[in-house]
């Protein structure tokens, strides 16, 4: 048996002990608690905006709108991974809703290119999130930039987290772009109307309410607070993992074990990081409700010890270190990214 035959085995099993263990139990009492909870701390900043009317006060309220919608699109994330409900019908218009008329997001946009990052974790020609035109995390991708561009990766380290205060306006570009593309379909211009009405909405309630200077550092601050969390929560999971090269063939155990890294913690990292933290154990069962990830853990860690399987696991704080060195390193040419063991070998 190839090493390839024998950990999509050792997955199989894997699978089949998590199934007959019941982990797969949709927890629909959790998900419906959390999102009345959400709604209702959603409701509750936007009286208090109301009620607190024109004053620079405003500005703690938007960062408080800004960690309530972090909360939604964590919900819209598992929504779109078909966690919530059994119907997959009711999972997709929850997410749809969530992400359109809540966060003013395309979801359409975003599970075509999460998929493909789910398919592929850090491989160079599928994952689109090491393919993007801001960062570099290939040597090549220096390469292929100018003097300003070089600078920039030498000292993409340091720029990330500042670089994340734009991730909110990123998300809202992105999803309207993706939606309003030649050939776009008659849903996608559907789903561009409600984001388009929503982000409208928004903008125009806020200078409706506040003095102009006073709306504009509202939104400014909310969208920033919004990217940087909602940022943090994303980038321990895959970066500064081993890049795969283009072209290699992996199993499905090791290729999202090894590429991914947990980020240990207690309560306040799972609601923080939206159970994010538990990636490896989310990348091997994307369907598996949030709650479960944490039980499975000790399981999906087992049997990687037993069958050979680096099982990766850091704080908090040493995961951001690692993001920002190793996108330092990448940018100066001080570190070959395609570091792990198993893919150097296939890259032989």
């Amino acid at each position: 048996m190839s090493a390839q035959q024998q950990y999509v085995s050792v997955y199989t099993d894997l699978l089949q002990t998590v199934r007959e263990l019941g982990m797969f139990r949709r927890r629909q009492g959790y998900y419906l608690t959390r999102i009345g909870i959400v709604g209702g701390a959603l409701l509750g900043v936007v009286a208090g905006m109301i009620l607190l009317g024109n004053s620079w006060y405003q500005l703690w309220l938007a960062g408080a709108l800004a960690l309530v919608l972090v909360q939604v699109a964590f919900l819209s994330h598992d929504s779109a991974h078909r966690q919530i409900f059994r119907s997959n019908a009711r999972n997709d218009w929850t997410a749809r809703i969530l992400a359109g008329c809540v966060l003013g997001m395309s979801v359409t946009w975003w599970r075509n290119k999460h998929n493909k990052h789910h398919a592929a974790p850090n491989q160079t020609d599928r994952d689109p999130d090491v393919q993007l035109k801001v960062l570099a995390f290939t040597p090549d991708a220096v390469g292929d930039r100018g003097p300003v561009g070089r600078w920039f990766a030498a000292r993409q380290g340091w720029l990330f987290f500042p670089l994340l205060t734009l991730e909110g306006v990123g998300l809202h570009a992105s999803s309207l772009k993706h939606l309003l593309r030649p050939g776009a379909s008659r849903a996608d211009r559907i789903d561009a109307a409600v984001i388009a009405a929503r982000i409208t909405a928004y903008v125009a309630a806020l200078y409706l309410l506040l003095p102009a200077g006073k709306a504009t550092a509202f939104l400014g601050l909310q969208l920033a607070v919004f990217g940087v969390c909602l940022g943090a929560a994303f980038a321990p999971n895959h970066k500064g993992m081993p890049i795969v090269p283009a072209g290699t063939k992996l199993d499905f155990l090791r290729r999202q074990v090894l590429m991914s890294r947990n980020i240990r913690g207690g309560v306040f990292t799972d609601f923080a990081m939206g159970g994010l933290n538990y990636q490896i154990e989310h990348h091997l069962f994307p369907s598996m409700p949030r709650p479960t990830l944490r039980r499975v853990q000790p399981i999906v860690r087992e049997y990687c010890e037993l069958h050979g399987v680096k099982y990766t696991e850091v704080g908090l704080f040493t995961s951001y270190g690692i993001v920002v060195q190793h996108l330092n390193d990448v940018g100066l040419g001080a570190r070959d990214p395609f570091q792990c063991p198993l893919v150097t070998q296939y890259r032989r």
